[in-house]
């Protein structure tokens, strides 16, 4: 979360008076909730000669991964290659997409409370999507080098007490920041700083996870082979964990840093009229959308969607290498996981690729 909704719930008792005096007192402003923010925010209040052609140009952007990361996900479904990634970064994507459309609306009505909150919880909301993203793939690489262990069912329980909580995290944050724009009590106002900051430092941990978690598993040596996965590239590269494992590093790096910046913000109140130099919109733009739009296009780019994919079915250690089948009394391996030559490859590779510009050129016109 930004700074902006915590800063609601911590006002000072000036700040408070000064919302309860406008509300008594004639004004073109709604004298009843929502009110409008007093305390400096990330981004603070977006305007139309500054705001409105930066968020047009992320809009593009997220058009453009919408639809690079969809038909994707299409030409992986007619070919029975099913990686249900790809539709999460679409997803994604989308939010983004409506973040900034509501930035763009809050500059043209910037008194408006209601289009401040929408505003505010959709910059916020979208992000716990790559925070999945990276929890799922970084489980992928812990079972690949120790498959036992990745399989057992308390480590398993665990990274579903993880993909839920990061949900119950945002809508418990969500909660609390709209709550915080209906109510002028101060005690109110305390707990709900508290719930929020909890919210976001919890939010930027699960941020930070994806790393001890894949460092250990490749730092600590084990006993058993490794069960790798995903499709191999015709130059080799993806054929290694450690490339993989380096990727999720990366992105996991990036995220954990604007969930971080975010989360220090939160700590540090300004009022409206004298923010800090964290709460400009370069910072703001920076450490939220230019980060997600490093970390989406590099698993398009890098076709995440073969490095990380696994077998359908998969559910025990063996299965990612391609045990599925001969546990089915199948001869060969699904999906051509098994190990291809370097021409098969090559030819693989260049028929997606060329499939895939197509598609995106039809799309296009």
């Amino acid at each position: 979360m930004s700074s902006s909704q915590p800063s609601q719930g911590g006002m000072s008792p000036q700040m408070i008076a000064q919302l309860k005096a406008q509300a008594d007192t004639p004004s073109p402003l709604p004298k009843g909730p929502p009110y409008p923010p007093t305390g400096a925010g990330l981004g603070g209040r977006p305007t139309n000669s500054v705001d409105t052609p930066i968020s047009a140009v992320f809009i593009a952007i997220f058009i453009t991964s919408a639809v690079v990361n969809m038909t994707i996900l299409q030409l992986n479904t007619r070919r029975q290659h099913k990686f249900v990634l790809s539709g999460l970064l679409f997803g994604f994507s989308m939010a983004r997409i409506t973040a900034n459309v509501m930035r763009i609306v809050w500059a043209n009505y910037p008194t408006d409370a209601s289009i401040a909150i929408a505003a505010n919880v959709l910059t916020n909301a979208g992000v716990v999507l790559l925070f999945v993203v990276n929890l799922i793939l970084v489980q992928r690489i812990l079972r690949a080098y120790h498959p036992t262990f990745g399989w057992k069912r308390p480590v398993s329980l665990v990274f579903r007490f993880l993909y839920s909580s990061v949900a119950a995290a945002i809508i418990m944050v969500i909660i609390a920041v709209v709550y915080s724009f209906y109510t002028l009590d101060m005690s109110a106002r305390s707990k709900i700083r508290q719930v929020q900051l909890t919210g976001v430092v919890f939010l930027a941990v699960l941020a930070f996870l994806p790393i001890p978690i894949g460092l250990a598993a490749a730092a600590i040596p084990s006993r058993e082979a490794r069960d790798p996965f995903g499709q191999s590239h015709p130059q080799g590269r993806a054929r290694s964990l450690r490339f993989k494992l380096a990727l999720v590093l990366f992105t996991s790096t990036l995220l954990t840093l604007g969930a971080a910046f975010r989360a220090g913000t939160a700590f540090y109140q300004r009022p409206a009229s004298n923010p800090a130099w964290f709460h400009s919109k370069a910072c703001y733009y920076c450490f939220n959308y230019l980060i997600e739009i490093v970390c989406v296009f590099t698993y398009a780019l890098l076709r995440f969607d073969r490095l990380f994919h696994i077998p359908n079915g998969s559910s025990a250690p063996g299965d990612y290498s391609g045990r599925i089948a001969e546990k089915a009394g199948v001869d060969e391996e699904l999906d051509t996981e098994r190990p291809m030559t370097a021409k098969e490859q090559q030819e693989e590779e260049t028929e997606w690729d060329s499939r895939l510009r197509n598609e995106l050129e039809s799309q296009a016109v």
